[in-house]
């Protein structure tokens, strides 16, 4: 499995919002530049983030985003789950009626087991979490992500 830049996007972008945590909204040009996510593509993420109340946003000169919770209370399973949708690497662990091996594929039972530690890590993993392990490895100048 592969996450999708969606999601790798999306979980940057609220880590640059959890570090500026309590100071004010961000403009979304500064998340842009500081993660070196496409500004356009940052936009469209944006949306969702308000929809299930991760985030908030205002417009205007001294607009932007914050996070609608503390970091500690969002989870990476939440961000996760709302921008890529189930972890699943097989279409069998979501919905076993996909395939009529289901009941007796030992391969499946590999699957699900990646599935559940996978889904360990996220629902252990808050914001919180990620802005102590970056704070630990600390920022670069520049740094350049593979977009």
């Amino acid at each position: 499995m592969k996450l999708s830049t969606r999601g790798r996007y999306g979980t940057r972008a609220l880590l640059e919002l959890a570090l500026h945590h309590r100071e004010g909204p961000v403009p979304l040009k500064d998340i842009a530049q500081s993660q070196q996510i496409p500004l356009q593509y940052l936009e469209h993420l944006i949306t969702p983030l308000v929809t299930a109340g991760i985030i908030r946003s205002t417009p205007g000169a001294r607009g932007g985003v914050w996070l609608a919770r503390s970091p500690q209370k969002i989870k990476l399973s939440e961000v996760i789950g709302l921008l890529e949708g189930s972890i699943a690497l097989v279409e069998c662990i979501s919905d076993p009626k996909y395939c009529p091996r289901s009941d007796f594929c030992v391969t499946r039972d590999i699957w699900g087991e990646l599935k559940k530690v996978m889904d360990e890590v996220l629902e252990s993993t808050t914001l919180q979490d990620l802005v102590e392990r970056q704070k630990r490895k600390g920022q670069p100048e520049e740094v350049m992500y593979h977009i």
